[in-house]
């Protein structure tokens, strides 16, 4: 019975994963726009003038992409070749390709992301669990209020306000970029504290926001659970405060966290895209932000894709993993 229930829900995965791969290929076609002809007048028009042969550059550009043929035939290549994950050369970073470009980038935003979202998410559902219990500490009330206010603001505004707070009045730390000019990247110490002192801004920013949105769902999640017949039995068995805290309360509470966790997991290759134009961060906002400038059709076409199927791919491990982390939750019909 597992083991179909898991192939079934590897098969609408698979669905998922086709129908976002051909949503992706149409609709840009949709706009009616030729990317090639758009890149090349813009760059001609840098100089001041149109040049005179941009037709001929058009059509040879066109059969390299592949943009010269029936939408048919693209589609068909598109597919097998997205089963490779080869999105084609990038328009506008011509001639490397969007493969290349999203490795680049996909360190940088899942170590930036992946980071803040544990980290958030680990704070704020300790508050929140703690918030709701009675025995709770007093300062426990002004730390919460002050959480939940920020929680209210944009990623990227309270990374303006902190960036002129620390950079700008007090140069404590830099503005911008996830590593300072000239230095050569490499696992050394020099070069991971440099990183780390570009990435503190953005992640303060994300982790402040985030923080108190999980402690006000653990909250809601605590007064709930603490109100169910088995904490009660609990209590009337004599049980410790701590054990009945984190084995009869956290324990049931931190489920609809998980898989909360689990779908913003699956989202940080999106990236904060304006928090990482703000900041100018290498990562994978920012080379969207990029593409959609620049109106790189192949290159947006391989980031959404990537981000479809990371947060699919999240859901169904989800999936097949929660009736492990909540033994009432079983494959079999009722």
């Amino acid at each position: 019975m597992r083991a179909l229930y898991i192939a079934r829900r590897f098969a609408v995965f698979l669905l998922i994963v086709w129908l976002a791969a051909s949503l992706n290929f149409f609709l840009p076609r949709l706009s009616g726009q030729d990317p090639v002809r758009t890149k090349l007048l813009a760059e001609a028009q840098l100089g001041g003038y149109v040049h005179a042969g941009i037709e001929d550059m058009v059509k040879e550009y066109n059969q390299k992409f592949g943009l010269d043929r029936p939408l048919w035939r693209q589609y068909l290549s598109y597919l097998g070749d997205t089963a490779q994950l080869d999105f084609n050369y990038s328009i506008s970073n011509y001639p490397r390709t969007v493969r290349d470009l999203i490795a680049e980038a996909l360190p940088w935003t899942v170590g930036l992301l992946g980071m803040t979202t544990l980290l958030s998410f680990g704070i704020g559902s300790f508050l929140g669990a703690l918030l709701a219990w009675p025995g709770a500490p007093r300062w426990m009330r002004y730390v919460m209020p002050p959480l939940w206010a920020l929680h209210a603001i944009p990623f990227f505004l309270l990374g303006l306000i902190l960036m002129y707070l620390f950079a700008f009045q007090l140069r404590l730390l830099p503005i911008f970029g996830g590593y300072s000019p000239g230095a050569s990247p490499g696992f050394n110490i020099r070069f991971v504290l440099d990183v780390m002192a570009h990435a503190t801004l953005p992640a303060l920013s994300i982790i402040l926001v985030a923080t108190g949105g999980w402690a006000l769902g653990m909250r809601g999640m605590m007064v709930t659970t603490m109100g169910e017949d088995y904490v009660t039995f609990a209590e009337a068995k004599g049980l410790r405060a701590s054990t009945i805290f984190l084995r009869y309360c956290v324990r049931n509470a931190i489920l609809p966290q998980t898989t909360a966790l689990a779908l913003a997991l699956g989202q940080i290759l999106s990236g904060a895209v304006l928090v990482e134009v703000i900041f100018g961060y290498p990562g994978i906002g920012a080379l969207l932000f990029q593409a959609i400038r620049e109106n790189d059709h192949f290159l947006i076409q391989g980031i959404v894709f990537t981000v479809i199927v990371a947060l699919g791919f999240t859901t169904f491990i989800l999936d097949v993993l929660y009736p492990w982390l909540d033994p009432r939750i079983s494959y079999q019909r009722t």
